[in-house]
């Protein structure tokens, strides 16, 4: 258990530290005057440290999986939302962004909230599901797909919100699939290619990937991280207990309760740093309306 809670923090640096150093690229390699096009964003992304970036993604998603085959969703889960406190961290020193003491505040309750996770967290479920589960993950993502086709054409910040949400959604269903993976024996890739939890793997993870871009794209970032916190959290970790067997140590729920609830809150409280590059750095001027810009212009004036 120790090792899986070690590759869930592991997994959340390796994802705090990624947006700080894909928001470093594009804030060095942004040319200007190419707005938000296609051929701004693509030299946006080919650069060394963007690329360093998708590296630790990676690194990220697999001490990520390490982690689900050992502890329960709900601690994953949190010390995944958690990432938003090392993006704060070290966009603070990196990126000169500057934290209030409500940020402060968010960032010592995600590390107090992880910590009594840690301290409480069971053993992971030993439930085993039928294959209807399997074949639902997979229906689920198709479910998310088509609600994000649908939300495409909402107004903001309804359309921010509702992206978010689904893009937390399609990364419960990651997390879920995981779980609901058949050990691996050897070389032998078989038993992955025949199980439905694999392909509900990946396509969770795509539309994730797909409506969180689009949830930012239109400046709301503090709305659609918010509700991407709320998504991969909460109804995952409920469903991990019901179906999976997820369970605290003995008589410790309560405190496990709080630990879950004050590290989502504190991960809710650096929502903003969901995208950590201004929207000045990819060559369009800030929204009027965006809970972010109007927090940093309120420090400027101070």
């Amino acid at each position: 258990m120790l090792f899986g809670l070690v590759m869930a923090l592991a997994a959340a640096l390796c994802f705090g530290s990624a947006m700080v150093l894909q928001a470093l690229g594009a804030q060095a390699h942004s040319p200007a005057g190419e707005g938000g096009g296609l051929l701004g964003t693509v030299r946006a992304m080919v650069n060394v440290p963007f690329v360093c970036g998708l590296g630790l993604d990676l690194l990220g998603f697999v001490a990520q999986l390490i982690a689900l085959r050992s502890l329960p969703l709900y601690v994953v889960q949190a010390a995944l939302a958690g990432a938003l406190a090392v993006t704060a961290v070290l966009g603070a020193a990196v990126l000169h962004l500057r934290l209030g003491r409500a940020e402060w505040a968010g960032v010592a309750g995600v590390c107090a909230g992880l910590a009594l996770l840690g301290a409480t967290a069971g053993k992971e479920g030993d439930k085993h599901p039928g294959m209807a589960l399997h074949w639902t993950m997979v229906a689920a993502v198709v479910v998310i797909a088509v609600g994000g086709a649908v939300a495409w054409r909402l107004k903001e910040p309804a359309r921010a919100a509702v992206m978010g949400t689904l893009c937390g959604l399609g990364f419960g269903v990651v997390g879920l699939s995981v779980r609901l993976l058949p050990a691996v024996h050897g070389t032998d890739l078989v038993p992955l290619l025949k199980e439905p939890a694999t392909y509900a793997l990946l396509g969770g993870g795509a539309v994730a990937f797909i409506f969180m871009t689009e949830g930012v794209r239109g400046g709301k970032v503090t709305t659609a991280t918010a509700a991407m916190v709320l998504g991969e959290t909460a109804l995952p970790a409920l469903l991990g207990v019901i179906l999976l067997g997820d369970r605290t140590r003995p008589g410790l729920l309560w405190l496990a309760l709080l630990g879950f609830a004050v590290a989502v809150a504190g991960a809710l409280a650096l929502a903003r740093f969901g995208e950590v590059a201004p929207p000045e750095a990819h060559g369009a001027p800030a929204p009027e309306g965006d809970p972010a810009t109007a927090d940093a212009r309120e420090r400027q004036a101070h």
